[in-house]
């Protein structure tokens, strides 16, 4: 038992460092003892969706399966996503891109868990795997987001967090290409940092539009000998919204 989990103590500490909210800064009554604090007004304006596929994320009228996806089969087993790219969610997102953003990432993967635990658990997930940044970009922000929220979906799960996916060259960035370019321009631009033979992955994104990304890093797991991979991103840029991310 860490000291910190001593009867007591959490209340003492909450006293002395009164716990404020990673999005806002706001005061938390009642913080939450595992994974990043965040106030209930965060919670609701940031979790905040419509209904979606649950195999491709656009979304729907209801709850299932799109008949997109009902006539083929998606790149990955299941798509989980907190909100779209929009508003209040892609200021966030583009904190958790800067340095010194690693308290915001890990609050966001704190409200991924929270409002997929049910599902992840279904999934019965092994591993953790973040989308890979290419070593110079990640040299030049100083931060990868997506592996700071996978670290923390990983955390908030229990499960290991690897860095099973490499990015062996630098990409041009997503968000300067036409849709239709996309994948392409990842053709070859991953490759797996080991085996995984008969695991299930999470792959965890902050912001994903076309899927081209999670696709290609899908591929490699699948050939490093994952059985299944599923996928969870903070936000899906719905194509209606005209709202690109900057990745």
């Amino acid at each position: 038992m860490a000291w910190t989990d001593l009867p007591g103590i959490g209340t003492i500490l909450d006293l002395l460092c009164p716990p404020r909210c990673v999005f806002c800064h706001a005061d938390v009554a009642t913080p939450a003892r595992r994974g990043a604090v965040a106030c209930d007004a965060c919670v609701a304006r940031l979790s905040r969706d419509v209904p979606r596929c649950s195999a491709c994320g656009e979304p729907l009228p209801g709850t299932g399966i799109c008949l997109r996806c009902r006539l083929r089969r998606v790149a990955w087993d299941g798509l989980a996503v907190l909100a779209p790219y929009a508003d209040d969610i892609r200021d966030v997102v583009l904190r958790a891109k800067r340095p010194a953003g690693e308290g915001v990432a890990a609050g966001l993967a704190s409200l991924l868990v929270r409002k997929h635990r049910e599902r992840f658990d279904g999934w019965n997930i092994d591993t953790v795997v973040p989308v890979p940044m290419h070593w110079l970009r990640r040299a030049s922000r100083g931060t990868s987001a997506a592996h700071e929220i996978a670290r923390g979906v990983a955390a908030g799960l229990g499960l290991p967090c690897r860095r099973s996916v490499r990015r062996t060259r630098r990409t041009r960035m997503q968000n300067e290409l036409p849709f239709e370019e996309r994948h392409a321009n990842l053709q070859g631009a991953f490759r797996a940092a080991g085996r995984l033979e008969g695991s299930r992955v999470l792959l965890v994104d902050d912001v994903t539009t076309t899927g081209s990304t999670l696709a290609g890093c899908r591929e490699v797991l699948v050939e490093a000998g994952a059985t299944a991979v599923y996928a969870a991103v903070v936000a899906r840029a719905d194509r209606a919204a005209a709202i690109d991310p900057e990745s």
